[in-house]
């Protein structure tokens, strides 16, 4: 699993904060938290820009996005339904947009949608969500739905729609768990809102050679404000990020910001202090899983009337994705499956993640498929700020196919090429490693099939206890997963990709 809270991300425009003494002294101990890394103790000025404008650019933040000319995804397929249900408070009707036209939405954000962002009618979640985030009385909206089903459309589209762009001041603002997420929820925002004018500013750490005292940095005027939530909590703390004026506060991936080994404090903190200060300000809370704990603790935390879109639990397994476990006597045997049997095949049928439980495992890993002549990236944790952003960029662009990875990434992380997932290391609790991590498998595995495209999970077993662990994330899901008969025999994993459609 992850190693420790990771709370970093690059900007629309320059806002940081420098690492201290303490976190560039860690090492790779056992993991205690989902992200890599704390949020950082200090703070760099920000400079807010307009979606069009070129302040991004300093920052190189929009070297990720990814050049539609490159876009090449034969697996496309229309996702299928889903069994969402919906409960709603208070008098007001909702009724499903099958349009974005039905939303009343903007010229210059409907041009975004089709001209920008290329949809062509909301998914499923956006239709039934999109009416209750948007029409007022503006009630609270917590809100689960699968991985790659359209979910940061949702919010994003919801920032951008209740921004007065005439009022310089922030009135959005959405936060995150780790820099990665931060990075590309600005980049959607930005690309959706390009022809509003909307002014848009990342919060976040960055690395201490740009570092400049909080009490420098001029107050935030941008009105769409998108950070990790020490950083947030700090801006408004020293009174440079006001909240007089936000209407609409976002928590993505909302079961971990709220849980008790998230970042449950911080975001506590920052909704008690927009509540005194902002009349009433609507809070979206959106996530792919809602521990049963979490769904108590945000129905008592969200007190006013608010609506509620759930995914039944066995429906969460994507089904565009098909699942395999493969047994093998070792860890070289890992490897060799890898290198002779996925690798094989799959470095044509599209990008592929691996994941792994600790930054050592991602290292040794890393060594041995380079020293097989693959040409692979990892990232972690304890890389800079400006390296995983230069990771994550070549893997966006398509420069890189393989990408090794500890959960920094399982998470939200959206680059539509991948079509293969490989758990090289089950993902279990980190104060109990014999229990599997369900909420993490279920987050992995949305990284391929990102919005019904079709594709593969590759689960290696080795040893009895991650048959067991295994066992329970299947008795968890109420899913038998297939089984690849031998790891030495190609045959077997042509028929299963065969199966998943990539061949």
């Amino acid at each position: 699993m992850a190693e420790t809270a990771a709370n970093s991300a690059s900007s629309t425009t320059a806002s940081a904060g420098a690492p201290t003494p303490q976190e560039t002294k860690k090492t790779a101990e056992a993991p205690v938290r989902w992200a890599d890394l704390e949020d950082d103790a200090l703070e760099e000025p920000s400079v807010s820009s307009t979606s069009e404008e070129k302040s991004a650019t300093e920052l190189g933040v929009e070297n990720l996005t990814i050049d539609e000319n490159k876009k090449i995804n034969k697996f496309l397929d229309e996702p299928e339904d889903s069994n969402i249900k919906a409960v709603t408070s208070g008098d007001t009707p909702y009724t499903s947009a099958l349009t974005f036209e039905e939303l009343n939405l903007s010229p210059e954000l409907l041009k975004g949608l089709y001209v920008e962002m290329k949809f062509e009618k909301p998914s499923k979640i956006q239709a039934i969500s999109l009416p209750m985030i948007l029409t007022p009385p503006y009630m609270d909206l917590i809100a689960q739905a699968h991985n790659g089903s359209g979910k940061t459309t949702c919010f994003t589209l919801g920032m951008l729609s209740r921004v007065d762009p005439n009022l310089k001041a922030p009135q959005a603002i959405c936060i995150c768990p780790t820099r990665e997420l931060a990075i590309q929820n600005l980049e959607v925002l930005r690309k959706m809102g390009k022809h509003t004018g909307i002014t848009s500013e990342c919060a976040v750490p960055m690395d201490s050679s740009n570092y400049i005292p909080i009490n420098k940095r001029p107050p935030v005027t941008a009105q769409v404000v998108i950070g990790t939530p020490g950083t947030i909590k700090k801006w408004m703390s020293a009174k440079k990020l006001g909240a007089s004026n936000v209407k609409i506060l976002v928590f993505d991936e909302a079961d971990h910001m709220l849980a008790e080994d998230g970042f449950k404090d911080d975001s506590l903190r920052i909704m008690k202090d927009i509540e005194r200060m902002s009349t009433h300000c609507q809070v979206l809370l959106f996530s792919a899983t809602f521990s049963e704990t979490v769904k108590n603790f945000v129905s008592k935390t969200v007190k006013r009337d608010h609506n509620q879109l759930f995914v039944k639990k066995e429906e969460l397994s994507l089904e565009s994705v098909k699942q395999y476990k493969v047994n093998v006597p070792d860890e070289l045997s890992k490897v060799m499956v890898i290198k002779e049997r996925i690798f094989e095949f799959g470095e044509r049928l599209g990008q592929t993640i691996i994941f792994v439980r600790t930054r050592n495992s991602a290292s040794t890993l890393h060594k041995s498929l380079v020293e097989l002549g693959y040409e692979v990236t990892t990232i972690q944790g304890a890389l800079n700020q400006s390296d995983r952003d230069k990771i994550v960029k070549e893997f966006k662009d398509g420069l890189t196919q393989v990408l090794i990875s500890t959960d920094l990434l399982a998470r939200g992380f959206d680059q539509q090429q991948v079509n293969l997932v490989i758990n090289y290391d089950l993902p279990v609790k980190h104060d109990n490693r014999s229990e599997p991590d369900c909420e993490v498998y279920l987050h992995r595995i949305g990284r391929a099939g990102r919005f019904g495209r079709k594709g593969a999970v590759f689960n290696l077993l080795c040893g009895d206890m991650d048959h067991m662990i295994m066992s329970k994330i299947e008795n968890h899901f109420g899913t038998k997963i297939a089984e690849v008969p031998d790891w030495r025999n190609e045959e077997d994993f042509k028929t299963a990709l065969r199966s998943a459609g990539l061949l």
